[in-house]
């Protein structure tokens, strides 16, 4: 019977491939493919004689594994930054009072914000009344009126 032959090499091709994957195209996730490749290779070369279907299981185990764990670790310790909000256009504007250009009518109105119109939900009110803004849902900023 013709047995499948995978030298340990093969597994750490397979890792630096995966790493230039995740350099070219960063999505976090081929590297710890890539790692998992890695150990997996580090094992077949600690242990020539381990068999492909076993490699292929423990390669498929670590894959998981490390990303289960650098997953639990990231929701533990997330990464710091001095600007949060960076990405995140819309949060960045909760708490602004601003005043109305235009009138919220049945509960829905558009108020510009800097460079861009956005809509707004909230009590009807009237031209120049001073609006904060509370929250956003999705692309629609949640308001109350300011006394």
């Amino acid at each position: 019977m013709d047995t499948l032959i995978i030298d340990f090499w093969y597994w750490w091709i397979l890792a630096v491939l995966l790493i230039i994957i995740e350099i070219l195209a960063p999505s976090f996730f081929a590297l710890w493919i890539g790692i998992a490749a890695f150990f997996t290779g580090l094992l077949l070369y600690i242990m020539p004689d381990l068999a492909w279907d076993y490699q292929v299981f423990i390669f498929s185990v670590l894959s998981v594994l490390s990303i289960v764990a650098w997953r639990h670790y990231y929701l533990k310790s997330p990464i710091a930054t001095d600007e949060p909000l960076l990405n995140r256009r819309g949060e960045q504007y909760i708490g602004r009072i601003i005043t109305l250009k235009e009138p919220i009518q049945d509960g829905q109105g558009k108020v510009r914000i800097d460079d861009s119109t956005w809509k707004i939900e909230g009590p009807d009110c009237p031209v120049g009344t001073k609006i904060k803004i509370v929250s956003l849902n999705n692309v629609v900023f949640q308001v109350e009126t300011v006394q």
